[in-house]
């Protein structure tokens, strides 16, 4: 990148290499256990090594990057264990979302969630497990930004993104998708008939389905 495009140092520099790190690691770009070399990703990004170290210190706090001493900076792997844990957290948070979001969602808000599990019935029939997963993700999103519940959306946010590989391995796992679709409708129809319990209820079976596919 020339001198004269680059975002040069400091708080800008740093948020340039946060965010293209950030969406590296959740698109799966970056494996788990893969080393983040400073030199490289600085060349890479066009910034200065010190804005790297700021943005890895960073990504070390949302638990997407561990830093093992004298050997730099790695994609954190996530194992097993972690992410049954992160989603037994998942599953109150989404729960509560998902309560709320049935509590206060629009015709059109219902409308999104149709047309979201009308294209997972798609992706499933097709076997296209990738855009399942895609709207799997997008469906769970939707549901927390019609909850209103930003402290909680703040929480999954974070908790989520560490588990983005067990989130594409579990979309490619043979029959995983058919048995999640049926989980994500009743998902749906709960919210659709803005009934609180029955969409948590809903939610929690969903994610303790998810934990024992993750322990199999």
């Amino acid at each position: 990148m020339p001198n004269q495009a680059r975002p040069g140092t400091g708080e800008q520099a740093k948020q340039l290499a946060l965010g293209q790190l950030r969406q590296a690691i959740l698109r799966g770009d970056m494996a788990p256990a893969q080393r983040l070399v400073e030199n490289e990703l600085a060349e890479q990004f066009g910034v200065t090594r010190a804005s790297i170290r700021a943005a890895l210190i960073d990504l070390e706090s949302q638990g997407l990057v561990e830093r093992i001493r004298n050997r730099g900076s790695r994609v954190r792997v996530v194992t097993v264990e972690e992410a049954v844990a992160i989603t037994e957290c998942r599953l109150v948070l989404e729960g509560l979302c998902a309560a709320k979001a049935a509590a206060a969602v629009d015709d059109g808000q219902v409308a999104r969630l149709k047309e979201l599990g009308s294209a997972m019935r798609k992706a499933v029939a097709d076997g296209e497990p990738l855009t399942y997963s895609d709207l799997n993700h997008e469906l769970h999103a939707r549901i927390r930004e019609f909850s209103g519940q930003l402290t909680a959306v703040e929480l999954l946010e974070r908790l989520n993104a560490q588990l983005v590989r067990h989130r594409f391995q579990l979309a490619l796992r043979p029959g995983r998708p058919q048995q999640s679709l049926n989980e994500h409708l009743a998902m749906i129809e709960a919210i659709e008939a803005r009934d609180p319990q029955a969409a948590e209820a809903a939610v929690r079976a969903h994610l303790t389905s998810v934990i024992e596919a993750l322990r199999d």
